[in-house]
């Protein structure tokens, strides 16, 4: 059987091509009574709208893009743990997506590469997306910002480091969530408080040790720089500072690691050593990833609203709300903070008595 066409709509609705394509294309100006008509005949036919079809009749492509950062997203996938941050966003642009009947695309971008800007300028002629939503650290990339701001690509910015950048942001207070996390544990009764920092090139990363720095002052407790190791996201990283930190003469009573993979990594070295969590060592992660819940004892951790930033910054794109190039740059700035929530378990408790 032939494939349904637009030219059948048309005929069945009595309509011309021009409303059909208003009508799949979800554009203004068409009465309700003909985008009804036309939507009845599509369904009768059992039509459904070709993107390639739809991309030549107008100036839209029907794609939004997503750039993630290839090299952390390759050692998350090999180690067979993580992926839950590229996850939660993946689900919240395409909930997005589907609903207004676009395309979602994830791009790896290699942010070492010599041939990025050659790479990423590649990509945005070949694509031609409405939209960009930028990861870390693509949203703190100098190159990838300006090859967008030149195309005239709209994009939005998640989680950036530099919040007085271009374009419009939607993103969450990570010093202050880091702060909290660290002041929990000081309520507990810790004094000696280890942590594990983040991927380096994530602005987040910065943020988060901040806010844990801020709290340890304010209450008067010691800032070790030997508590203070550094990590990369992943499990291995977070196993391999657990393991330095727990051999310590005087070694912490509390981790907090800077996302939950790490946070695993904390816990499972700390089982290798014979250390109990969290009656000698509290532990706590960031994110609140399913692997937060699953775990012996359950994280205490930050649930950080990535599905929602996700959807809000393919809803800023798809309904026009974001200009690209110069019009962008002119625009009444986009800042949209969304809360955190501190989620309190079992991997954190008092300090042993001594």
């Amino acid at each position: 059987m032939a494939s349904v066409t637009i030219y059948d709509v048309a005929a069945r609705a009595e309509v011309s091509i021009k409303t059909v394509s208003r009508v799949m294309n979800n554009e203004p100006n068409v009465r309700p009574m003909m985008r009804e008509k036309v939507l009845e005949a599509a369904q009768a036919l059992g039509y459904s709208p070709n993107l390639s079809a739809r991309s030549l009749a107008g100036s839209k492509s029907f794609v939004i893009a997503v750039f993630v950062d290839a090299a952390l997203t390759i050692d998350h996938w090999r180690s067979e743990r993580g992926a839950d941050y590229l996850s939660r966003i993946q689900l919240g642009a395409t909930l997005q997506c589907r609903d207004a009947g676009y395309h979602l695309l994830v791009e790896l971008i290699d942010h070492e590469a010599p041939q990025i800007r050659q790479e990423v300028g590649a990509l945005l002629a070949a694509l031609k997306p409405d939209g960009v939503i930028l990861t870390p650290p693509s949203s703190d990339n100098e190159i990838v910002l300006e090859l967008l701001g030149k195309s005239g690509t709209p994009y939005v910015r998640l989680g950036p480091e530099e919040t007085e950048g271009p374009g419009p942001r939607v993103h969450m207070d990570n010093f202050a969530a880091a702060r909290d996390v660290t002041e929990h544990l000081a309520a507990l009764g810790h004094k000696r408080i280890g942590f594990v920092v983040g991927e380096p090139r994530h602005g987040a990363s910065q943020a988060r040790r901040a806010g844990y720095v801020a709290a340890m002052q304010a209450r008067g407790l010691p800032v070790d720089e030997a508590w203070i190791l550094q990590g990369d996201f992943t499990f291995q990283s977070g196993h391999d500072a657990a393991k330095a930190l727990l051999a310590l003469p005087d070694r912490p009573t509390a981790i907090f690691a800077s996302n939950d993979d790490m946070a695993l990594g904390v816990l499972a070295a700390a089982a290798e050593a014979g250390v109990l969590v969290p009656g000698e060592v509290s532990v706590a992660g960031f994110d609140d990833s399913p692997s937060a819940r699953f775990s012996r004892p359950q994280l205490t951790t930050v649930r950080q609203p990535v599905v929602e930033m996700a959807e809000l910054a393919t809803r800023l794109l798809i309904k026009g709300q974001v200009k690209g190039g110069a019009a962008g740059a002119m625009a009444a700035p986009i800042d949209e903070l969304l809360p955190f929530e501190l989620i309190h378990r079992a991997s954190t408790a008092p300090p042993p008595v001594a």
